[in-house]
């Protein structure tokens, strides 16, 4: 699921009850083509749905301005719904060829993508030329989208986990907001001290189903310092002291102190929506995770504050980062390439423009200054105007994020195979916070088997 980019799981209950009806995208070249008049059209879909006006308006006026800058491109805007953010749909769209030109995905669809036989090698393209703060793309996040040398699509958005903490619950339980915790241990220290307050509050939250489960399950493990792979790719590499730790984490904080809550099997859209209602002390997500509880669940930006992630005794060694961006489709003419990127150029990675138009975002009261994304390199010119911007134009505490934008933990990305990985580790997870009497070598065998099937079968 945003570094990235696998297909975020979390996003799965954004886009739910839009009941938007889908377009399908014309496969057609001549829907894409240069013009009599010599324009070149290019179609982009996942313009923002009807329900998101500002955003919509938003984009809808940055075409507009875009081709008054650039009167030689037509930009066609698709909407096709969840589909955007619906792994199975996506999947459909790719087997029945109904991809746009520039069509959205997340850093774990690279593959996928590439065996639908969909995606153009854009290598050749992606320049200071196309994209004038290319320089500036932190290189993991275009490695992300390549394949053997070759880029198949430029990173838009990311995101990586840290410990998300509710400063109220915090100073209600006598913890110091100031200073939360650093290690597992911490964790299960503070997270008894919060369950103690009563009134149905978690310590401690964690999904356990839909994938989302294996998703938190890969960024606790990285935290440890494992990884969910072999270095190759061709095995399961959890069944471990690092997977085994994970799971005893959690087993211990649900059965060993009752911290956790009883209701388990939880989703992405449970979590925040008890988060939002007070009834989470700690959980690990990405920064955006407090624009959900403010905006989707009623929640308080005042009330929460990120930390890195915690490591087991000391720092963390690593945390899961993902996000998304834009493929272009296979036989696209050079000219709707450079027209396409000049477009991502302009709405995707331009400060000030687009999608960092603090300016534009404050009064709409869309939140602006959360450490997210962060496309550009620490200390690269585009992120120095970023950071200027971000900051000139906050809407929301940012002192709430000093400590996770100030001590930040080395990124790893998603798993290949991540959603299909991510359903399997489902099942220890939900396994270790719904049995008392729950098996953690068991577990971790039985989906080190099933993993490993997958990847023989994808082989």
């Amino acid at each position: 699921m945003s570094v990235p980019q696998y297909r975020k799981t979390a996003a799965l209950a954004l886009v739910a009850g839009l009941g938007l009806s889908l377009t399908a995208c014309s496969t057609k070249s001549d829907d894409a083509t240069s013009d009599a008049g010599g324009k070149v059209t290019i179609t982009v879909d996942c313009q923002p749905v009807g329900s998101q006006k500002d955003l919509l308006q938003n984009w809808n006026d940055d075409v507009a301005e875009f081709q008054r800058q650039n009167p030689n491109i037509v930009v066609k805007s698709v909407s096709v719904g969840e589909q955007c953010n619906n792994p199975p749909d996506f999947t459909a769209r790719l087997a029945g060829g109904t991809v746009t030109d520039l069509f959205y995905g997340y850093m774990t669809d690279l593959q996928q993508v590439l065996d639908s036989g969909q995606a153009m090698d854009i290598t050749e393209f992606a320049n200071k030329e196309t994209i004038p703060t290319w320089d500036s793309v932190d290189p993991a996040l275009k490695e992300v989208f390549t394949e053997d040398g070759k880029l198949y699509a430029v990173p838009t958005k990311n995101y990586s986990m840290g410990l998300l903490y509710n400063k109220t619950l915090f100073q209600q339980a006598g913890l110091d907001p100031n200073n939360p915790p650093k290690t597992w241990p911490e964790v299960r220290e503070a997270a008894k001290k919060i369950s103690a307050l009563g009134n149905g509050i978690a310590g401690y939250a964690e999904y356990s189903a839909g994938n989302t489960g294996g998703w938190h399950f890969t960024a606790l493990l990285y935290s440890q310092g494992g990884q969910v792979l072999t270095e190759d790719g061709k095995k399961a590499d959890f069944n471990n002291a690092m997977g085994r730790q994970v799971l005893q984490n959690l087993k211990d904080m649900r059965y060993g102190d009752n911290s956790m809550g009883s209701r388990q099997l939880l989703q992405w859209a449970d979590l925040l929506t008890n988060a939002a209602a007070g009834k989470v002390g700690m959980f690990i997500g990405a920064p955006d995770a407090t624009t959900a509880i403010v905006t989707q669940f009623q929640g308080k930006y005042q009330d929460w504050a990120m930390a890195p992630m915690p490591g087991q005794d000391g720092p963390a060694k690593g945390t899961l980062g993902g996000g998304e961006g834009y493929f272009f489709k296979k036989g696209l003419s050079k000219e709707q390439v450079e027209a396409g990127l000049k477009w991502l150029a302009y709405e995707k990675l331009t400060p000030g423009k687009g999608q960092f138009d603090y300016v534009r975002a404050k009064p709409q009261n869309q939140p602006v200054g959360l450490p997210q994304p962060t496309l550009f390199s620490v200390g690269s010119d585009a992120q120095k105007q970023e950071v200027e911007l971000r900051k000139a134009n906050a809407n929301l505490p940012v002192e709430n994020f000093t400590a996770f934008e100030a001590t930040p933990v080395p990124i790893k990305g998603e798993p290949r195979n991540a959603q299909a990985i991510y359903a399997v580790l489902d099942a220890a997870m939900s396994g270790v916070l719904t049995n008392p009497n729950a098996n953690i070598d068991e577990l971790l065998k039985t989906a080190e088997g099933k993993v490993n099937q997958l990847l023989a079968a994808e082989s």
